[in-house]
């Protein structure tokens, strides 16, 4: 029963710990997957926008922080009634998803796994019984940290997963599993949805809003540089950064790159945000869903090249003058980025898993010669404290 229960705990921690730092990486995509349920609920007009990224934040950490709990076994008998009582939760409400079906994708592994409505109820089925299983027997998980360092742990496990969540919000999410993420051949992909394959590029659609003209086909195939400024609703577009706005728009003029903002807003919408802002890039109508799937921000900048993406940036990092110092063939940033993903999973590792790895070998050296010691003094007592009811 033992080796049942430390299986069952550590599948559990493991997709607990996934969900929750998929979640964190892309907060704004978990709030618009919480406000489809609340949507569907008729209840989307009474939560702000706020509250659902709140939500986001906390429900990731949440998950996050309890999958490092039982992981170590700190805390044993709360954080096993925690997965309980979490997992009880989520089998209701994805059977509601399952049979009523109000949205297509529960958004339990954000966008890195998607799950059809019943897949998602049978895997919460089979992670509750785990939960049980876990509760039931929760002192017989074996402890990899002693209890008087698990605060630590604990603390520095909720400080790194709100940096991630913080850093995602403010730049992009640190991991980008949407099909618009920097590398993806746009023009390519578009051109297979033409011939009636099945992918998600089939409601990719660019509208002159002057004149009704689809441009799709010409951004997409143009050789060179296109700048497209995204912003899916601008009546609640952050305007704090229109200096730069203007100005990206100004050297893409001066050098002769296309550049378009692209909005599922109204006419009014834009002619409101033209008298705001000062704005003089033409605007193109686009599906809202395309441009929140394009990038978490709003607005959020793409740099196109040969109809590939290549550059991205959030409203609060945009590139200045410094940076637009010269032709893009020319500058860095007219170029792929160098990071890959094998070099962001290197960084967590070095920044989150290493300090805990070698906190849990110092601490199980300690309680080793510890015991080491008292053996050696032919001392009776046990050189673990006693098992607790936590």
């Amino acid at each position: 029963m033992k080796v049942a229960v430390n299986i069952a705990r550590i599948v559990l921690a493991v997709t607990l710990i996934f969900s929750g730092f998929v979640k964190a990486v892309d907060p704004m995509g978990t709030q618009y997957k919480i406000a489809d349920y609340l949507t569907a609920l008729k209840l989307g007009s009474f939560v702000p926008d706020f509250m659902a990224l709140g939500a986001s934040v906390l429900l990731s950490g949440f998950e996050f922080v309890l999958g490092i709990c039982l992981l170590f076994a700190i805390q044993r008998r709360l954080s096993s009634l925690m997965a309980l009582v979490l997992m009880a939760v989520m089998t209701v409400i994805t059977l509601w998803l399952a049979v009523a079906n109000p949205v297509s994708d529960c958004g339990c592994f954000g966008d890195a796994i998607v799950l059809t409505n019943w897949q998602t109820f049978g895997k919460n089925v089979v992670l509750l019984v785990l939960a049980f299983v876990v509760w039931r027997h929760a002192l017989d998980m074996v402890r990899f940290i002693s209890r008087g360092n698990q605060w630590i742990v604990t603390n520095y496990t909720v400080l790194f997963i709100l940096v991630v969540s913080g850093w995602s919000l403010y730049y992009l999410p640190y991991f980008d599993f949407r099909p618009y993420h920097i590398g993806t051949d746009l023009h390519k992909g578009w051109q297979q949805t033409m011939e009636g394959a099945d992918l998600p590029y089939a409601d990719l659609f660019i509208e002159r809003m002057d004149n009704g003209e689809d441009i799709t086909e010409q951004l997409l195939s143009h050789k060179g540089y296109v700048w497209l400024l995204v912003s899916p609703h601008l009546e609640t577009a952050d305007d704090s950064q229109l200096d730069l706005m203007n100005q990206v728009y100004e050297y893409a003029d001066d050098n002769g790159y296309p550049f378009y903002c692209l909005t599922a807003s109204s006419q009014k919408a834009i002619d409101d945000w033209r008298i705001t802002t000062g704005a003089e890039y033409p605007f193109a109508q686009t599906d809202d869903i395309v441009l929140k799937t394009m990038i978490r921000s709003n607005p959020g900048l793409l740099l196109l090249k040969d109809g590939v993406i290549i550059r991205k940036w959030s409203d609060a990092a945009l590139p200045d003058e410094y940076a637009l110092n010269g032709r893009l063939e020319q500058l860095e940033i007219g170029k792929m980025p160098e990071d890959s993903i094998p070099q962001k999973i290197l960084i967590i590792l070095l920044w989150y898993v290493l300090p805990l790895l070698l906190l849990t070998i110092a601490d199980r050296l300690w309680s080793w010669t510890r015991w080491m010691r008292k053996n050696r003094n032919n001392t009776p007592e046990n050189p673990e404290p006693p098992e607790s009811t936590e």
